[in-house]
């Protein structure tokens, strides 16, 4: 009896052990398996994280880049206004500096070329300024329709030719007040033109308005060629 005890006793526990190995080990490779899939997703989320910080990375660096080209590409354009626009004041500045030598150039052949002015000096009030034969001689301008503030390069034009002289004379041929070349030409205005004040000025009053409308405009034509 307490063989077959034994026996008994020694079976049961061999059985008892090997079913708690058993199902020891199947917990053991559930647990190992368990373990291997969290290691595994552990692995992939570590994977996923490290390719998104390298994406990071990446995005930070093409953000950097770019920004770095688009300011390099602004400094660019900024320092080419920059020269267009000194160029443009430049060719300005020589445009403005030709139109004025140009125009200097323009005015001083204008200058040149022009007659002389006229006069522009103070009018008389009256012939009664004036005495001997420019007294005369303004007093016939006025009844030739000559205005008074003619007189002034009457006065000019005739001091400059003979002094206001009946008799002057010169080696051309010219004679008397206004010079007339030969003074026998003055004989249309009265047969006393050696000797007459008065006739000689008549005929030359008659001259310059036939030929430069008033005295200022003899005047003029005398200062810039000499005669008139």
């Amino acid at each position: 009896m307490s063989r077959l005890w034994t026996r008994f006793g020694v079976r049961t526990l061999a059985v008892a052990l090997l079913v708690t190995g058993v199902t020891g080990g199947y917990f053991l490779g559930q647990d190992r398996e368990t373990q291997q899939v969290a290691i595994n997703a552990q692995l992939v989320a570590d994977a996923e994280r490290a390719e998104f910080e390298l994406l990071r990375e990446r995005n930070a660096a093409h953000k950097l880049a770019m920004a770095a080209q688009l300011a390099a590409e602004r400094e660019a354009a900024r320092k080419a206004a920059e020269t267009a626009k000194a160029a443009a004041e430049r060719a300005r500045k020589a445009d403005a500096a030709a139109d004025r030598k140009k125009r200097e150039t323009k005015a001083a052949n204008a200058a040149a070329n022009a007659p002389a002015k006229p006069y522009d000096g103070p009018i008389p009030d009256s012939c009664n300024e004036y005495s001997g034969n420019r007294a005369v001689g303004c007093a016939l301008m006025l009844q030739a329709g000559f205005p008074l503030a003619e007189m002034p390069c009457l006065e000019k034009l005739w001091t400059k030719e003979s002094g206001w002289n009946p008799k002057a004379s010169n080696p051309s041929g010219a004679y008397g007040i206004p010079q007339a070349k030969p003074g026998s030409k003055m004989s249309s205005a009265g047969s006393d033109w050696q000797n007459s004040a008065a006739t000689q000025i008549k005929w030359g009053l008659g001259y310059i308005k036939g030929r430069y409308n008033t005295p200022c405009g003899a005047w003029s034509y005398f200062q810039s060629k000499g005669y008139y």
